[in-house]
């Protein structure tokens, strides 16, 4: 594959997608729109045709197995984990997105993805597939693989608890369940766009941001009332906010 991948290098590589779930799915059809020959999503256990690349959207645990299965089918074998290295593979692009099963190829357009290869050669093929999918592919090493996996799932997975917390208290503080998320998002997605640009200490308001601990403490009362199982993370919460707050006027 080419510097910049072009229609007909495209056309002519052959992609197995081994794995039926939620990203193999939605990785084979993008791949397809942009003019791959794609072969499955295949089902792990299924015999696997001749492709120039194998790429596998397993759960961790079944790379390995995975692994050995494909070898002898494939040219170029990867893998998309975010955490698992290059023991059993030649490369890895892992997109940074969380998938449903459901996304259109859009989805990959414009995210980050995270590359490595074992060989320049298996690297150059990882980010080229990333670019070809409207992805900025970036280097994570195996030494950082699982820090930076890490950040990724607190950015996404552990943010989806925090959110779900704030649905808690606020239906416990009388607000209709089916109306919780519609009123919450637009404050959560203004959060997220501040956040974007300024960074976390900038983006902070609020009352801990004014250091008017009194209104954190009627939260803090309304909530142990309200959902004491909250209560520590309501705490602990508060105490990281107040490690990133720097001084503000009221607001």
């Amino acid at each position: 594959m080419s510097t910049s991948p072009d229609a007909p290098e495209i056309s002519r590589t052959t992609v197995a997608v081994i794995g039926a779930g939620r990203l193999g799915g939605v990785l084979a059809n993008a791949l397809k729109q942009v003019g791959f020959t794609v072969r499955g999503p295949f089902r792990r256990h299924e015999q696997l045709p001749a492709s120039d690349i194998a790429l596998l959207c397993v759960p961790d645990a079944e790379i390995s197995t995975a692994a050995r299965n494909a070898r002898p089918h494939a040219t170029l074998l990867g893998h998309v984990s975010g955490t698992t290295p290059l023991d059993d593979v030649d490369f890895s692009m892992h997109p940074l997105q969380t998938f449903t099963g459901t996304e259109t190829p859009e989805v990959f357009h414009g995210i980050g993805a995270a590359i490595a290869g074992r060989t320049p050669h298996a690297a150059h093929a990882a980010d080229q597939l990333a670019r070809a999918l409207g992805a900025h592919p970036f280097h994570v090493d195996d030494a950082h693989r699982a820090g930076y996996h890490a950040a990724a799932s607190i950015a996404s997975n552990l943010v989806l608890t925090v959110l779900d917390a704030a649905e808690q208290v606020a239906r416990a503080s009388g607000i209709r369940s089916d109306q919780v998320r519609e009123l919450l998002a637009p404050l959560v997605t203004r959060t997220v766009e501040n956040w974007r640009t300024h960074g976390a200490s900038a983006a902070l308001t609020g009352p801990i941001a004014r250091g008017d601990e009194q209104t954190v403490a009627r939260q803090r009362e309304a909530t142990s009332q309200q959902t004491p199982a909250l209560l520590p993370l309501f705490d602990q919460l508060c105490d990281s906010a107040r490690t990133i707050a720097t001084p503000k006027g009221s607001a």
